[in-house]
């Protein structure tokens, strides 16, 4: 493996960790505590600039405050007001998204708070759920598992097409859209799932994520080098993501139902392939797109913050990984963190080229923390 071969001490690494957590809990978790927060419509702004003012808002979307939920569940007993800020957070989901005539959540409202694109998209929906388990594991309110029960119940009805897999897209009273199923809102549905199977004992749903998996095997994956790709199999235009890769691969892995299943044995055999062609060396840059023909060309080499997470929280659950977590995890720091918070996007030459903070990144470092946790634990 290209990483670096010197060794790699426990403390060392933990140290490390020890830094880039504080970080997290000093720095970037109090923007959306303070800035990022806008306290009339009680919902995170999309984003804040270098200086940390909100940029103008255009929109407001669910799956934003549905991520943020998830945050502030995460940090339930470890930040002051946590809990205050995911009933909030959980109250303004369905006070602003959720659709009352038709059921389910709307995409998104406008900076006045009234509905703007109201189509129904499975990758919402997907959040939606994820948030609520994770919130319901904390808060234990009825309320919270009745949203939930609801979550599971539209995307079961309205975007199942019964093989296994989900359309994307549908209009606000869920007539079709024709978009036919496509790769990311899938793997954050198999990741709902996950979080409602880890809270309870729910056999339809541990059901629906098998014949999921399955489904995904059969329709994404390239046979010839075993990567997923992000539309089915045959479609014009194809290109797989190795942060998708590494991010399925987590999941797949630290999974008692998926591990073993077909879908983790070809994610596993990627595993080498994804990181020959999709991390730049020495600097450990993960890329953003590649084609698979002509051999592992990229399409687009941008250097994104949550692809570098999925792929050092990926690195935890490979065999003799200390040195290449270690390796990764200065990679992130040195590349990506700074003193007022992060870099979203650095461009193929390691220039940034994003300057603005999404409220929903640390939905990303707080999944990849949490992994680094149990990995040192």
């Amino acid at each position: 493996m290209p990483h670096a071969s010197r060794s790699t001490s426990l403390p060392e690494l933990t140290a490390l960790f020890s830094d880039v957590q504080q970080h997290f809990l000093n720095v970037i978790v109090p923007l959306w505590q303070g800035p990022g927060w806008n306290a009339d419509m009680a919902l995170p702004y999309e984003a804040l600039d270098a200086a940390h003012q909100p940029l103008p808002p255009q929109r407001y979307r669910a799956m934003a405050c549905a991520r943020q939920l998830y945050l502030f569940s995460s940090l339930i007993g470890v930040v002051d007001n946590a809990e205050v800020r995911a009933a909030a957070l959980f109250r303004s989901l369905q006070r602003h998204f959720h659709d009352a005539e038709h059921g389910g959540w709307f995409y998104s409202i406008d900076a006045q708070g009234k509905p703007l694109d109201q189509r129904k998209d499975l990758y919402t929906h997907a959040f939606i759920l994820f948030a609520c388990a994770h919130y319901w594991a904390k808060s234990r309110e009825p309320l919270v598992e009745s949203t939930l029960n609801a979550a599971l119940e539209v995307i079961g009805r309205r975007f199942a097409t019964g093989d296994g897999l989900y359309e994307a897209c549908l209009e606000r009273d869920w007539i079709t859209l024709q978009t036919g199923p496509l790769q990311n809102p899938l793997m954050h549905l198999a990741e709902a799932f996950l979080a409602t199977l880890a809270v309870r004992d729910d056999a339809p749903t541990q059901r629906a994520l098998l014949e999921l998996c399955t489904a995904m095997h059969q329709h994404f994956v390239d046979p010839q080098h075993g990567v997923l790709m992000e539309k089915p199999l045959g479609a014009v235009d194809n290109w797989y993501e190795p942060g998708h890769q590494f991010e399925w691969y987590f999941l797949l892995e630290s999974s008692p139902f998926l591990r073993g299943s077909e879908l983790h044995a070809a994610l596993d055999r990627a595993f080498a392939f994804t990181e020959q062609f999709g991390v730049e060396q020495p600097s450990g840059a993960v890329r953003a797109m590649l084609d698979l023909q002509p051999d592992g060309q990229p399409k687009d080499s941008t250097q994104r913050i949550w692809a570098q997470a999925e792929y050092l929280r990926a690195l935890t659950l490979r065999p003799d990984s200390e040195a290449a977590v270690m390796h990764q995890l200065q990679a992130l720091q040195q590349r990506f963190l700074h003193a007022g918070g992060w870099h979203e996007c650095r461009d193929e030459q390691g220039e940034v080229s994003r300057k603005d903070m999404p409220s929903t990144t640390p939905y990303h470092l707080a999944t990849c923390y949490s992994g680094l946790s149990e990995y040192l634990r």
